[in-house]
């Protein structure tokens, strides 16, 4: 029986610093492993670009830094060295995550890596995340060019560049549509805070008007949110949350939020008050946060404006110390009328 060779079977001989000039005679070569073939032919150099295994052997970058303008067989080298194939398998074991936990659904969600300056590597459009493959991503420029990879980059990568673009810090990038979380977008709500600790540290989530998916308009709208958040809900679609370590910190929020959502949801139905932080207790949990280099809106709040969460129950405000006439906007002959009021009710209701 004659061998087949297809794309996964030469980058994974280039990994293992195998020569491709060597291949048995009456093999099958797939038409993606022979354009491959083709593209190497005519870019000899392009082998000498890969990434090799360090010592222990974990793959490391590329010494040379990339980016859209790095020739194509700079490229296509680093697209099939053991470095970029790590990242490859780590976008597929976050989307068989996202897949086992009904984060998605059909062919949704989608994820992607910055790996240089304006280059990423991202999810195909099409594709379950359930059943993702390394040899399934794809390799683009920041204009959502794609550079390499056989297969076409999902339609949403837009939103993931700009987010890109806006926050230096975002290194990963990660989109799904969690049923609770989601939930809230769709009320275009976010949750309220100040009841669990790992929500609180992890996430600062933020609220993106509905755009078509896929649409310049709705990445703008998103990557404007991400200088004070690192989860976002996308009004009437779903989540997308950044990370500035990697991408499965980027998962991670998807599973804190939505388990927080869950959990809030399943309190109120218990007919109980919701017991919430108070503000030094709250501060505590944004020094943490703070500590680990995650954005937050509310660093420079005051303790008594932290758990404010709006329609869920009344808002705070600070507490004037001290004499109440040195508050602003302290009306003195307003206040004796509203006493007054106050106390011919009070009569009222004692006659």
């Amino acid at each position: 029986m004659k061998n087949v060779i297809s794309l996964k079977d030469l980058e994974q001989m280039v990994r293992n610093g195998q020569s491709l000039n060597n291949l048995p005679a009456d093999s099958i070569i797939t038409p993606s492993a022979r354009e491959f073939l083709q593209d190497r032919e005519m870019n000899p150099g392009a082998s000498a670009a890969v990434a090799t295994a360090a010592p222990t052997g974990k793959p490391t970058p590329p010494s040379k830094p990339l980016n859209s303008k790095s020739s194509k067989a700079e490229l296509e080298a680093f697209f099939a060295s053991p470095y970029a194939h790590s990242l490859k398998e780590q976008i597929c074991e976050m989307g068989h995550r996202l897949w086992k936990r009904a984060y998605v659904d059909g062919n949704g969600g989608n994820m992607a890596i910055r790996v240089g300056e304006d280059i990423a590597i991202c999810t195909p459009t099409l594709v379950s995340k359930g059943s993702l493959k390394p040899e399934d991503m794809c390799l683009v420029d920041f204009e959502g060019n794609q550079l390499c990879g056989t297969k076409k980059r999902t339609s949403e990568i837009l939103m993931h560049l700009q987010m890109m673009k806006r926050q230096p810090k975002a290194v990963a990038t990660c989109h799904c549509h969690p049923p609770y979380a989601t939930a809230f977008a769709v009320v275009g709500e976010a949750p309220p805070t100040c009841m669990l600790p790992e929500y609180e540290v992890f996430c600062a989530v933020g609220v993106a008007p509905y755009r078509t998916p896929g649409s310049a308009d709705m990445g703008k709208l998103v990557a404007e949110l991400t200088d004070q958040y690192n989860t976002i809900l996308m009004a009437n679609h779903g989540v997308v949350t950044w990370s500035h370590n990697n991408i499965e910190e980027a998962y991670w929020r998807m599973e804190i939020i939505e388990a927080y959502c869950r959990t809030i949801v399943v309190a109120g139905q218990l007919g109980k008050p919701i017991k919430t932080f108070t503000g030094p207790q709250m501060k505590d949990l944004l020094n943490i946060k703070q500590s680990l280099g995650f954005v937050d809106p509310r660093y420079s709040m005051k303790e008594c404006e932290l758990c404010d969460s709006g329609e869920w129950r009344p808002g705070t405000s600070c507490q004037v110390q001290g004499n109440p006439e040195n508050a602003v906007g302290y009306d003195a002959e307003a206040e004796k009328a509203v006493q007054a009021i106050t106390d011919q009710i009070l009569a009222q209701m004692k006659a």
